[in-house]
């Protein structure tokens, strides 16, 4: 089953949240400005992918970009995948439930995140 984490970020932009699902040999990756509350959207930013690594990281990031701690991680099920929507049913110590990704029309890069309850 594929993983997921989802990290606490303290960077020199400030802190968020950096949700990461493994897809094949990378890690999918948003950042977060707050954690996901069940039937709440959350306006988030689509980042590059990640090396695997990053889903049991923990500790300083190179570079300057501040360090994770992670908040929760776990397994997930994919239920959808598509440019335009991603669907996962997360299993996870503190997050469990259903995840919904779509990108916002006219706005590149931004996507919203809605936690189901």
């Amino acid at each position: 089953m594929p993983r997921f984490a989802l990290l606490i970020h303290d960077s020199p932009r400030g802190r968020h949240y950096d949700f990461l699902l493994e897809a094949g040999d990378v890690l999918k990756t948003w950042a977060l400005p707050e954690l996901p509350t069940p039937g709440c959207p959350i306006e988030c930013e689509a980042l590059a992918d990640h090396r695997l690594a990053y889903i049991e990281y923990e500790g300083p990031i190179s570079g300057g970009r501040g360090t994770v701690v992670r908040w929760d991680s776990g397994s997930y099920c994919c239920e959808k995948w598509t440019d335009d929507e991603v669907i996962v049913e997360l299993a996870g110590g503190k997050l469990a439930g259903r995840v919904e990704l779509r990108p916002i029309q006219g706005q590149t890069g931004r996507w919203q995140l809605l936690l189901c309850g």
